[in-house]
């Protein structure tokens, strides 16, 4: 059964999810809409801007490890890569095959991919 600290630690993740996303959404939207460039890259360049927001959120505030960054920092890029590589993918899939709106196929990649994200995180990026 998950305790009060639990339930702060997902609520923190939370917050840093949505900063995060936000980060992403809004990145990638101006990308997209600004500068016209395709769905996939515009999603990437703002998939790239939130990692920083989300590594120091995430080590500092939500999961308040002391874990070197030597330790820490591949395993975040190692979930990383894997998350990025699931964004592209649906990206990829809703937009390119399914004709799919950029905004609302990037709106749900971005609420799948941190469930992923939270369960590694806390089990072995930041432990």
């Amino acid at each position: 059964m998950p305790n009060a600290e639990s339930f702060a630690r997902i609520a923190r993740y939370g917050v840093s999810g949505v900063l995060s996303a936000l980060t992403h959404f809004t990145v990638g939207l101006a990308a997209n809409v600004l500068l016209g460039l395709p769905a996939v890259i515009a999603s990437s360049i703002g998939f790239a801007a939130s990692i920083a927001v989300s590594y120091v959120l995430q080590r500092t505030w939500v999961f308040r490890s002391g874990t070197a960054h030597t330790v820490t920092g591949p395993r975040f890029l190692t979930v990383t890569a894997a998350a990025f590589g699931l964004n592209a993918a649906v990206l990829w899939a809703g937009v390119s095959l399914l004709g799919g709106p950029f905004p609302v196929v990037q709106a749900v990649a971005i609420l799948l991919i941190p469930v992923l994200n939270y369960l590694l995180h806390s089990r072995w990026t930041f432990t």
